[in-house]
């Protein structure tokens, strides 16, 4: 198992993108990494926007950042959410600042630029916020997963296999 001793949290809100967070925290565990999920409370049911509930593993106000080797921002409507709470946005700031993998996809980008860490960053994202990510200062790909650095990031469900393999390899370093 290429990833065991290692820890991922994935954030999550309501109308997440129900595969993109599924598909990414199922491949952490399969690698052997100890994967949690939090939101803004622990234990409350979130739903994805295709009715798929998930359960919040902790809130955000009990996280130790420190003790991650990775942050995951599922895509979605929740990334939306996701980047108005400042427990989030400091996470992001502190794994970009400690060069820990970030993985971003779809929509998850918004977190990203909120998190003002996206200046001189090559991405992508789904095309509909391409204008947000190039406005934020990162230079936009149209490809299945851009991995710069400690970021990883990907369009959308089709590109999840790529994205998986992209997480685990950056995560593995």
């Amino acid at each position: 198992m290429r990833l065991e001793g290692k820890k991922v949290l994935t954030v999550i809100e309501d109308d997440f993108e129900d595969s993109e967070l599924i598909y990414p925290h199922y491949r952490m565990q399969e690698e052997g990494a100890i994967a949690h999920i939090a939101g803004l409370e622990k234990e409350k049911v979130y739903v994805g926007k295709n009715g798929v509930p998930v359960t919040s593993d902790l809130s955000f106000d009990q996280i130790d950042i420190t003790e991650y080797d990775a942050l995951l921002v599922p895509g979605g409507w929740a990334p939306d959410k996701l980047r108005r709470y400042q427990e989030v946005l400091d996470m992001v700031t502190y794994m970009h600042e400690q060069k820990r993998v970030i993985g971003q996809i779809c929509h998850a980008g918004w977190v990203l630029i909120s998190a003002n860490i996206l200046e001189g960053v090559t991405v992508t994202s789904t095309p509909g916020i391409k204008d947000d990510m190039t406005n934020a200062g990162a230079t936009w790909l149209n490809e299945e997963v851009v991995t710069d650095g400690h970021i990883v990031s990907s369009r959308r469900p089709p590109d999840l296999p790529a994205y998986g393999r992209a997480l685990v390899a950056a995560i593995e370093k």
